[in-house]
């Protein structure tokens, strides 16, 4: 603990030097203070919302499909809703990214463990990831913000292809988002956000790696092979009626694979220089019993006939798909805009986007929306972020600086002079002044660094970049 203070307190200093005018543009520091406080109660609403959602669609698709099927009404009536709940099942896996977004910050819950716990079991495990891996993806995009060997969301897209040579015409955006419908570009995206968000990096090692520590390869393959190998027996088992496949084949695979993450010694898994709150040996036996429960339930849905006797096709329809293809889609709509055409200034790197109830649930999930000062003070709750848009606006610098994109398609700017979301990634929104690099240390508040002075060399190297 008491390295932690001393990291803590080297982390605050070093983040008044990185922003020297912090005071100057709060006007109303204890304001701050007040939007940043969190709670253990409030998100719970929101969950609730995501999962009410996800129930409501799957089940509506679910009967109106069966009621096509038997003849009772006609199949132009059922397709619709079947693809408006895969739109809204993808929309609804980006706000579980939202969740982790959240817990990635510690701003899910007050209480600590209670934050990381609920963080992966009802938001990350769901989308087959952990909310440490994407903590060391998504604070180095952070503190590193568009620094092209450190920030991993542009080696990400450039990894999957979907990086774009900024600024772009509309026309060019279109097409590039056209091209996206077409299924290998969003199964690539996909796989590899999978792989970034599982090992915290990818082409560039994380500023977050230990020197000489092991890669924790062992884990992450146990984990893919029960997600693989699972449901490729008990499936047919299941639709064979075979109850054996609940009663014996997969606790014995789930036995397997639990026993060899106990006994698996810890040098094995991951160390960082973030360092975890719930063990990694304890949330990689969570993750594994998380999809044995999920299996678990789709398999005696399909043994007792429930979803009308077609709980796995359900199951590959409704969730899975949309894994593949609506959740992508929304990842990268928001992804391109966010950062896109924008430099490494601190006024300047990402902006404020004002959108509609459907694209702010789809695209722009827990206050996604209002990423400027996200960006700014990352330690202010998703529901507290348009009040702090709005005490900043009271800093001259940011006003003048800050862009607030109203809209998303089309690309005039509208009546107050706003750009557009397509709009703001063309030639006029280019950076044209080389501001001051900023480094976001004080992203990491909440955070128990190890290796500060590592770390530091990262943030060293990171300013000599400029």
């Amino acid at each position: 603990m008491a390295v932690a203070a001393t990291v803590a307190a080297k982390t605050a200093a070093r983040s008044r030097e990185d922003s020297p005018g912090r005071e100057r543009q709060n006007k109303a520091p204890e304001e701050v203070k007040a939007l940043k406080i969190r709670d253990n109660v409030t998100n719970w609403a929101y969950l609730a919302r995501i999962y009410l959602i996800l129930a409501v669609s799957i089940g509506a698709a679910i009967y109106l499909d069966h009621l096509a099927m038997s003849g009772q009404i006609a199949w132009w009536l059922s397709i619709p809703v079947t693809v408006l709940a895969i739109v809204a099942v993808g929309a609804s896996q980006h706000q579980f990214g939202g969740v982790v977004h959240e817990g990635t910050h510690y701003m899910l819950f007050a209480n600590r463990k209670l934050n990381e716990l609920a963080s992966d079991w009802l938001g990350a495990f769901p989308i087959l990831t952990t909310t440490f891996h994407f903590r060391l993806h998504h604070l180095a995009h952070h503190q590193f913000i568009n620094d092209p060997e450190r920030d991993p969301d542009i080696s990400q897209l450039q990894d999957s292809d979907h990086w774009l040579d900024f600024p772009i015409t509309h026309v060019e955006m279109v097409i590039k988002l056209m091209k996206q419908l077409w299924l290998p570009n969003l199964i690539r995206y996909t796989l590899t956000r999978a792989r970034y968000s599982a090992t915290g990096g990818g082409r560039h090692k994380s500023p977050y790696t230990l020197p000489d520590q092991l890669p924790a390869h062992w884990p992450l393959r146990a984990g893919v092979l029960f997600t693989v190998a699972t449901p490729a027996v008990i499936v047919p088992m299941t639709l064979n009626g075979n109850w054996m496949a609940l009663y014996a084949v997969l606790p014995a695979m789930w036995a397997v694979v639990v026993a060899f993450l106990a006994l698996l010694p810890e040098k094995y898994y991951m160390h960082t220089r973030l360092d975890r709150v719930i063990s990694h040996k304890l949330t990689a036996i969570g993750r594994v019993t998380h999809l044995a429960i999920l299996f678990a339930f789709v398999s005696l849905a399909q043994l007792m006939g429930w979803a009308y006797g077609a709980a796995w096709s359900y199951f590959a329809l409704l969730w899975v798909l949309p894994v593949f293809t609506t959740f992508p889609l929304f990842m990268i709509l928001r992804q391109w805009v966010q950062h896109g055409n924008a430099d490494r200034g601190r006024y300047t790197n990402t902006r404020v986007f004002l959108a509609g109830p459907f694209v702010r649930y789809a695209v722009f999930p827990f206050g996604m929306d209002y990423h400027l000062p996200h960006h700014m003070i990352a330690s202010v709750p998703h529901y507290n972020l348009p009040k702090l848009h709005e005490a900043l606006l009271r800093d001259p610098e940011y006003r003048e600086k800050g862009v607030i994109v109203e809209g998303y398609f089309g690309e005039r700017e509208n009546e107050r002079g706003n750009p557009t979301a397509l709009g703001v990634l063309g030639a006029k929104y280019a950076p044209k002044h080389r501001e001051a690099v900023f480094v976001d240390t004080a992203a990491l508040e909440h955070a128990d660094v190890v290796d500060a002075e590592g770390l530091q060399r990262e943030v060293d190297a990171s300013r000599q970049m400029e």
